[in-house]
């Protein structure tokens, strides 16, 4: 595992972000209501399964999709419906507590508090992590003062486990197999929620990414990483 950013699509480092506590809360809000505008489209029909795009975009921190030759492991069938508890995604050092989110009036998704920088949120509105659809996770990728619990997301590479466990004691175990930088412009909710391919348990995981714009005070891209499930024991 590399100590390079979890947000940016070029693999630097951060710079150190001198950002005021109550603006700066303010902004982020508001580039979380970008990030998830989407959802004013999609958040009643999260739980069906549609066509995802063909290939990835540029600017991919997992180099166009998965390495040339990679072999990845086939689907498991889908579980059936589970409240998810916990997240663990041990490539990047990740082991958070889950909690339900819903939808501001405003249609996006509500992440995680910014008092809670290690909990991921889950929309509890969609789909349950394993069983058929996608389920959609998301998370900070920092604070005003430290990292958060998706800091390294970017670093995630196809074949990377991710291990969600649920309350019915089964642990659906998933397999990435895409990771994007989406930019914020013209953003596409298509290629951030839809289903990869049809008839899968499906993962989305979504943070910040790209740059921190020090004059619009709000990060340019998205990182959005793509599972299957391949295992619920």
């Amino acid at each position: 595992m590399t100590d390079r950013a979890g947000y940016g699509d070029n693999g630097d480092a951060p710079a150190d972000r001198a950002r005021s506590s109550g603006g700066d809360r303010l902004l982020m809000g508001v580039a979380w209501a970008v990030l998830l505008l989407g959802l004013w489209m999609w958040g009643r029909d999260l739980t069906g399964v549609r066509q995802g795009p063909a290939t990835p975009t540029t600017g991919d921190v997992a180099a166009v999709g998965r390495p040339p030759g990679a072999q990845l492991p086939p689907a498991a069938r889908p579980l059936s419906q589970s409240l998810p508890q916990r997240v663990d995604i041990p490539a990047v050092g990740v082991q958070a507590p889950l909690v339900p989110r819903g939808l501001d009036r405003r249609g996006a998704l509500e992440p995680p508090a910014f008092d809670q920088p290690g909990v991921v949120g889950w929309y509890g509105g969609g789909v349950r992590p394993g069983a058929a659809g996608v389920a959609l996770f998301v998370g900070h990728v920092d604070t005003e003062t430290r990292p958060a619990v998706f800091y390294r997301l970017s670093t995630l590479r196809p074949g990377d486990a991710i291990r969600v466990l649920r309350a019915d004691g089964k642990a659906a175990a998933f397999t990435v197999d895409d990771v994007r930088v989406l930019p914020r412009d013209h953003f596409d909710a298509q290629q951030a929620y839809g289903a990869r391919q049809s008839g899968r348990a499906e993962l989305r995981l979504i943070t910040c990414g790209g740059t921190f714009d020090r004059t619009s005070r709000e990060y340019t891209a998205n990182v959005v990483v793509s599972a299957y499930l391949t295992g619920g024991g």
